[in-house]
């Protein structure tokens, strides 16, 4: 059965491949599994989930990073998503039987924790906004594009995962240099990303600590992603 993965970033692929992969592409690792590299947000995850089911994955999983909205979450800290919550406060599954044989095969490599996703149309910067989003919604975790996938999945009987590793956690705010040197697709202008720090130069050591703590999402999506590819899923 083929498995088709939506990823937003480069960055994450490179958890999955050292193939260079252009956005809007796909890439085949093995008889089992394909990675569509879709851009961020939501309608880039759909239209990467569609195309993948056309091609013919059986099944999707949504994967990279996300913002932590729960206090007790921890850069690194591996979400595999039991329950999510879109924008309208709608419930959508993931597939039961699939999720827990995930669950066992990477309990054995890492330490597994569950929670709820929600969804956000945009960068959820501060603590401030996420700790409105956990009391409001009861999420654990955001990202921009695990729903969207998890919609086409379900309209079409497909199972679905969504497997996330925490970058920011809920009481991180991130670097204005970030927000402000982010494009539409969720690429870093450098040359904004300059020029902002050059105005900005307070803002470098929080800069350096998010991509200490990106970095740690990216070793622990390393470490599932050996344990998910190598290994019939």
């Amino acid at each position: 059965m083929i498995t088709g993965i939506v990823v937003a970033l480069p960055e994450e692929i490179s958890t999955l491949t050292d193939q260079k992969i252009a956005k809007g592409t796909s890439f085949r690792i093995n008889d089992e599994f394909i990675i569509f590299c879709s851009g961020a947000g939501a309608v880039n995850a759909r239209n990467a989930a569609e195309h993948l089911v056309q091609i013919g994955a059986k099944r999707l999983i949504s994967w990279g990073c996300a913002g932590g909205l729960n206090p007790a979450l921890k850069p690194g800290d591996l979400i595999l998503v039991d329950h999510l919550i879109d924008a309208g406060n709608i419930s959508h599954s993931v597939d039961p039987v699939w999720h827990a044989v995930v669950k066992t095969k990477l309990d054995k490599f890492v330490n597994v924790q569950l929670g709820t996703l929600t969804e956000s149309s945009q960068i959820v910067s501060t603590s401030a906004q996420k700790q409105i989003l956990f009391e409001c919604s009861g999420a654990d975790i955001l990202d921009m594009e695990s729903l969207a996938v998890a919609k086409v999945a379900n309209r079409i009987g497909q199972p679905f995962l969504a497997i996330r590793a925490i970058t920011d956690p809920a009481s991180m705010d991130l670097p204005k240099a970030v927000t402000v040197s982010l494009n539409s697709e969720g690429d870093i202008v450098l040359t904004k990303l300059i020029l902002h720090l050059c105005l900005h130069p307070y803002e470098l050591p929080g800069l350096i600590r998010l991509g200490r703590h990106f970095n740690r999402s990216q070793n622990t999506l390393k470490r599932v992603a050996n344990a998910l590819l190598q290994s019939n899923s």
